[in-house]
């Protein structure tokens, strides 16, 4: 088994050139899955792991997600990205504190978004927390990737110049990678990309589009969110749904 160091190292060589994708699932099975199939790298999704718990996206408790990153870390030998939403504290200093116990979990990575609530903290404090995460991983003395997120685009504020200037102020703040999920359009992800100054994460999920053209447009990486998780449980209602009412499963 590899060494977390020597997952992390490899980690942040995923980010140096070209283009992977960062798949995402939400338990040991479907980890286990995307390890054989060749993947270099997963992450963990904050929506499919709660609905592993009969939860909604957003009801887990940092306990509970400090568990479920221990768990992904131990199931595979894969570098493990975070999705540690916004830090589960209210302020910086609570965002660092748990950053710090995110970073004992094992993971290679983590990201923080700017969602407070059904809106978006503001600029300046969302940057703060954002160094508040940077000074945890620098205090740690653990190579451990961040990625700043800003949830704009996802919270019905589709607004690019907006989203540059806080990415942008995440990049100085101390972020590795950047990420806007819900941009769809090619184009405007690569407006995205050759704005700034570090490697850029996509979400490829609802976008229609291919690995191969937002690497096309210089993404360098790409992950899809609870989309397998979503995509599982849709099939797994259209069984229980047949079982239910006609008392038969698909051949």
């Amino acid at each position: 088994m590899s060494s977390l160091a020597e997952r992390r190292a490899a980690f942040r060589m995923l980010h140096q050139s070209g283009c992977f994708v960062l798949p995402n699932p939400w338990d040991g099975g479907s980890a286990i899955r995307l390890a054989r199939l060749g993947f270099k790298a997963i992450a963990s999704t904050s929506a499919g792991a709660a609905w592993a718990l009969g939860r909604a996206d957003g009801e887990m408790t940092v306990e509970e997600v400090l568990n479920h990153l221990r768990f992904l870390v131990g199931i595979t030998d894969l570098p493990v990205n975070a999705d540690f939403e916004a830090g589960f504290a209210d302020t910086p200093e609570g965002v660092a504190t748990n950053v710090a116990r995110c970073i004992e979990t094992g993971v290679a990575g983590l990201s923080i978004e700017d969602r407070a609530g059904r809106g978006l903290y503001p600029l300046e404090e969302a940057a703060k927390r954002v160094r508040a995460a940077r000074d945890a991983i620098d205090r740690s003395g653990q190579d451990v990737l961040l990625v700043g997120r800003c949830e704009a685009f996802w919270m019905g504020q589709p607004d690019l110049q907006m989203t540059l200037a806080r990415l942008a102020a995440y990049s100085r703040a101390g972020a590795d990678c950047l990420y806007a999920p819900g941009i769809r359009d090619l184009a405007t992800l690569g407006r995205l990309v050759r704005a700034l100054d570090k490697p850029v994460n996509a979400n490829l999920s609802g976008t229609g589009l291919s690995v191969a053209e937002l690497a096309d447009v210089g993404v360098r990486r790409i992950s899809v969110g609870a989309a397998l998780a979503r995509a599982t449980w849709s099939a797994f209602e259209g069984f229980a749904e047949r079982l239910w009412t006609q008392g038969r499963l698909p051949a």
